[in-house]
């Protein structure tokens, strides 16, 4: 008895500051999250730090000059972020953002979740340069993610608890909201909720359900956004090869913006999971030749082209090979609309076919932006 009064003493000195309920949530998240990391994504686990002590949070929101919200307190006191880079570490360390991120030609994001430090010191870089390009400070706003190779940056309205992703123009001040607002109850007695608390619990039931997964990277792995369940992947089977197919909205590339464009980047992966069958007849290969691309924003055809190859490949398929996997852009001008075609194969090789050409069905995925941005 007296052992469970010391840990009441203990935790009530430590957390009696903040609703229970609310501890309780934030603990539950950091358990889940460490947990699902530690089973597929270990080599992440050793970049999150220990949590912050109330003397850290209070020693950053001094340097800032204001107050987190609680929930983000609490986040941090349970675990503060990740560890920030040295030049020697940056190669081994870049792809373990636990948020992730994406990659298309030579375009990399990889999100991590900084600590505190990491908060304090790239806040005032943000507002001394916005200061210096003679724009307003943003209200109470702190960078709490942000990419290791090309720039993306999601910032935390700390008054109201809205978070945002900073956009190609981010150095003029905008930005997107990442986070439904309807949901952002920062002072919510028993159990307030930002937007930084929401956007990681989405970000978590996202890697549970299957929604996003590790995949390779070079010689490392990253969590990557590419969806790769329905509604947001489309699958499709045409004389046994496979095609899947998704997108995600990069707020943050320069071409976003543009003429009042968005940009989307998409994920195609390339299968043939049991046999290659064309008229009854089995195939031991198919070579893709050539890619129609039909491109709608809303319901509008804006456009439909064909072209040789993928990325300047023609990739052979294999029964029972892992899939072949690339990944595109394309603007839109609009905030949503779909993408579908065909792919067409030669039975056999291209230098040397078995069969007539057919075509492989894509069938269409959404191109929209989220009501979570990650």
């Amino acid at each position: 008895l007296q052992k469970l009064r010391d840990a009441y003493k203990v935790w009530s000195e430590s957390f009696g500051m903040y609703p229970l309920p609310l501890v309780k949530r934030v603990k539950l998240f950091w358990s889940s999250l460490k947990g699902w990391i530690s089973e597929n994504f270990p080599e992440a686990l050793r970049t999150l730090s220990k949590g912050a002590s109330e003397a850290q949070i209070r020693s950053a929101e001094d340097d800032l000059g204001f107050k987190l919200p609680m929930p983000t307190k609490l986040l941090y006191r349970f675990c503060n972020g990740q560890l920030p880079f040295s030049k020697n570490e940056d190669i081994r360390m870049a792809p373990l953002g636990i948020i992730g991120g994406y990659v298309f030609y030579n375009y990399n994001v990889n999100v991590h979740l900084s600590s505190l430090e990491q908060m304090v010191e790239e806040t005032k870089e943000f507002n001394l340069h916005l200061e210096e390009q003679g724009l307003p400070i943003g209200p109470n706003l702190a960078l709490v993610a942000s990419s290791w190779y090309h720039p993306k940056t999601f910032l935390l309205n700390c008054s109201s608890g809205d978070l945002y992703v900073g956009t190609a123009n981010l150095s003029a001040g905008e930005m997107m909201p990442c986070v439904p607002e309807s949901l952002i109850k920062p002072t919510n007695s028993d159990m307030p909720q930002d937007g930084l608390l929401l956007w990681l619990e989405e970000h978590l039931r996202r890697l549970q359900n299957g929604m996003i997964k590790i995949r390779p990277l070079s010689t490392s792995r990253y969590i990557c956004l590419y969806p790769e369940a329905s509604p947001l992947c489309s699958s499709a089977v045409t004389n046994g090869v496979k095609v899947r197919a998704s997108a995600v909205f990069v707020p943050e590339h320069p071409r976003r913006g543009h003429l009042g464009t968005h940009l989307y980047s998409y994920s195609i992966r390339l299968s043939v999971p049991e046999a290659c069958m064309l008229g009854g007849v089995y195939f031991s290969s198919c070579q893709l030749h050539s890619r129609h691309w039909i491109i709608r924003c809303k319901d509008t055809v804006v456009s439909d082209m064909h072209g040789e190859g993928v990325i300047g490949e023609h990739p052979l398929l294999l029964p029972g090979q892992d899939e072949f996997v690339y990944e595109s852009c394309t603007p839109l001008n609009g905030s949503s609309g779909s993408v579908e075609g065909s792919f067409t194969f030669v039975p056999g090789r291209l230098t040397q076919p078995e069969g007539k050409p057919f075509d492989v069905t894509v069938a269409p995925f959404p191109l929209e932006v989220p009501d979570y941005i990650f």
